[in-house]
């Protein structure tokens, strides 16, 4: 799909929106089967729906030194984490020419392999995560995936679709529904967590200020210990039903899977709500980060280096807010002079330990429609 330059809503990354078509399967000599890992398929999806562009297929070698390097693509796009396809080299004998990638048994693509390629283990995992740590999940999946990334020419079979409800929107989807309803201007929120009240207090200063607000809960593989995606969308879903003006609010699923790779994660969340036909991005603290691995504004500060020409959509940067007895609302830092003793704060940590014992979450927290949905599905 080519951008319209008449559209008022902004132009994909690297100005077109990579768009596949499904074609049979084909005959092909000296291949090998791989079922996807759930990063894979996360990813697959990604450059399948176009969410990825301007990427057509995984990263081949250049891509991948200079992504490393300089955050950008050999030709000069900005791309802030390498997106490569890594497979064992035990598993990849001597002339295999094709990869039928499967999903369930399913075979749904088949790439076919132009480059094979070392992955450089510890520079990457200090590019992309700043550490070399095991203990960091993104680490740990680098260390487990294997040693040689391959690339080539991409075919789908089959559409690669994960997650099965209403709010599933392809970035084609997206941004024909802003037009539609002449949103000029549309912030996206990202979120792995279940939504709370420091959330809506973002999203409702962020709606004082654009025509539109698109919540994009990413959905595909995250730790363990996370809340399941699908306890997740139903605390969205009703609290959007409850506390929002359903005219200027749109829900749609974001399915990569994350990464932890804190700052860099970040650019990446912003160019692929770009290519959703967002015009901003909401940074706040922490974002895309794990344990101790960031600081605490990281993810905002990294944008302050780069060229916004490149960039192509503006962000929205917030401070860490939170509910404060005295004030009785929700503030921030900037706008509240109370001591900290004041403040409820609850991390994603302890809001796990209270619900798995059964504990209500405080209304100052979370909506009450919303803390039933998080305690239903701890019962």
């Amino acid at each position: 799909m080519s951008f319209n330059p008449s559209d008022p809503i902004a132009p994909p990354h690297g100005g077109e929106l990579i768009h596949f078509e499904i074609t049979a399967p084909f005959k092909v000599d000296k291949f090998i089967d791989i079922e996807l890992s759930p990063r894979q398929r996360a990813d697959l999806e990604m450059i399948f729906v176009g969410a990825y562009s301007p990427l057509s297929s995984f990263l081949g070698r250049d891509d991948y030194h200079c992504v490393l390097d300089s955050m950008k693509l050999s030709d000069g796009t900005l791309w802030p984490l390498p997106i490569t396809f890594v497979v064992s080299s035990g598993e990849l004998a001597t002339g295999t020419a094709a990869a039928k990638l499967h999903i369930q048994s399913v075979h749904v693509a088949t790439m076919i392999i132009r480059e094979r390629f070392p992955v450089e283990l510890h520079q990457e995992a200090q590019s992309v995560y700043g550490t070399t740590d095991s203990a960091h999940p993104g680490v740990a999946t680098l260390i487990n995936e294997g040693d040689i990334a391959i690339a080539g020419e991409l075919f789908f079979h089959q559409p690669v679709r994960d997650f099965r409800g209403s709010e599933y929107l392809t970035p084609t989807e997206t941004r024909s529904y802003f037009h539609e309803q002449r949103w000029n201007s549309v912030v996206a929120f990202q979120t792995r967590n279940p939504i709370h009240r420091a959330h809506e207090y973002l999203h409702k200063v962020a709606l004082e200020l654009v025509d539109g607000l698109f919540i994009n809960p990413l959905v595909g593989h995250t730790k363990d210990d996370d809340v399941p995606s699908e306890v997740r969308m139903e605390a969205y879903r009703t609290l959007l039903d409850n506390y929002y003006p359903r005219d200027r609010v749109l829900l749609g699923v974001y399915p990569a899977a994350m990464r932890y790779a804190g700052p860099k994660e970040a650019i990446l969340h912003a160019l692929s709500r770009k290519n959703y036909g967002c015009t901003h991005f909401i940074v706040g603290r922490d974002h895309a980060g794990v344990g101790d691995y960031y600081g605490t504004y990281a993810a905002q500060e990294i944008f302050s280096t780069l060229d916004p020409s490149q960039l192509g959509i503006e962000i929205m940067k917030f401070e860490h807010s939170f509910f404060c007895l005295v004030c009785e609302q929700v503030v921030s830092k900037r706008t509240c002079p109370h001591p900290k003793s004041s403040h409820l704060i609850l991390s994603g940590t302890k809001v796990r330990e209270l619900l798995s014992r059964g504990v209500a979450l405080p209304s100052q927290y979370s909506r009450p429609e919303v803390a039933s949905v998080l305690a239903a599905a701890y019962l």
